[in-house]
């Protein structure tokens, strides 16, 4: 069997691989369980997933990515080997050649890291492509034309912002400002509010099922449980849409202040196809209640939500593959 072509959205919160001729073929969570004592991994994954917050002192469930970035270069490189190996790309004739994807304006440093991570998960060569490029891609935009196309991609770490004309990026900004600041958001509002600590999965899912980001966008509510800070003891409370629309504002004011910078930095051109065209969200975080009208209030353009969001960047990568030579750079 020879070895396919595959590309990697290597995101903060999950891991997507789209192998060349048969699609994506996995989409898991990038969490690993590691035992503290023998440093062995034990579970990564939907396993490892399932785990989080619920482990004995000797086990943690960790994220190796933080903020669209790898921190913990080990930790990174084993759950890649685990995922590549689970699929099945490699063969004895030749490694795979991989395309990996990293937020739009990431240091030489963490761009090597990312590299040598993939490399010595089992590929080679490794190529790289910024991650809004490749969002933009998926979400079935024309970006070889000379006209303007935005794109803002809010993943777990980071939101990416960019403007592409010519299969390039003429202006873009990533900030550190994505699905995890919203759940820390609403851990804390919850526990400066009613002395509540609630743990990671709670706070997504308060963010799934009742969270807005527009003005009176959703009117719903949702019982909620962690411990109380006062008397230590289990607690059940409950929660309205509103509030959860006062948590989230100053974060998703950072993603207006961001697209209005790049917006400005738009040459008028362009600026102008983008009137015509509007922006289009990827990324989990597009699935946010609300964000779409909030956008379009604040750029005064219109903004559309791509379809499928969260698997925009790993099909981008399947497009890419089909003609790796025209798109990326080793």
């Amino acid at each position: 069997m020879f070895s396919r072509d595959i590309g990697i959205d290597l995101g903060t919160a999950n891991v997507l691989i789209h192998v060349k001729g048969k699609g994506i073929v996995l989409n898991e969570p990038s969490v690993v369980a590691i035992d503290q004592k023998s440093g062995k991994v034990l579970e990564v994954g939907h396993e490892a997933h399932r785990m989080v917050g619920r482990t004995p002192g000797n086990i943690v469930a960790v994220r190796p990515l933080r903020d669209g970035v790898i921190a913990d270069f080990e930790i990174t490189e084993a759950m890649l080997k685990h995922f590549i190996h689970k699929i099945g790309v490699k063969s004895f004739f030749r490694a795979p050649r991989i395309l990996i994807c990293c937020p739009a304006n990431i240091t030489s440093v963490e761009q090597k890291a990312i590299r040598e991570a993939a490399e010595k998960s089992g590929g080679k060569p490794v190529y790289l492509a910024e991650e809004p490029k490749v969002a933009a891609i998926g979400a079935g935009m024309d970006i070889s034309q000379p006209s303007g196309n935005m794109v803002v991609d809010i993943g777990g770490g980071t939101t990416d912002i960019a403007v592409l004309s010519m299969s390039d990026i003429v202006t873009a900004s990533s900030i550190k400002v994505a699905g995890d600041r919203f759940d820390y958001a609403i851990q804390s509002y919850i526990k400066s509010k009613y002395k509540l600590l609630i743990g990671d999965r709670t706070s997504e899912d308060v963010k799934v099922n009742i969270a807005t980001v527009y003005p009176n966008g959703r009117q719903e509510e949702m019982d909620i449980r962690g411990r109380d800070m006062v008397s230590g003891l289990p607690l059940t409370i409950t929660i309205k849409s509103s509030e959860i629309y006062e948590a989230l504002e100053e974060q998703v004011a950072s993603i207006v202040v961001a697209s209005k910078s790049v917006l400005e930095k738009t040459p008028p051109e362009l600026s102008a196809d983008i009137i015509d065209r509007g922006i289009i969200l990827t990324g989990g975080g597009a699935l946010l209640h609300g964000l779409d009208r909030l956008l379009a209030d604040e750029l005064k353009v219109p903004v559309l939500v791509a379809e499928d969001p969260m698997t925009c960047v790993a099909r981008g990568t399947g497009m890419m593959l089909e003609n790796l030579d025209q798109f990326v750079k080793a």
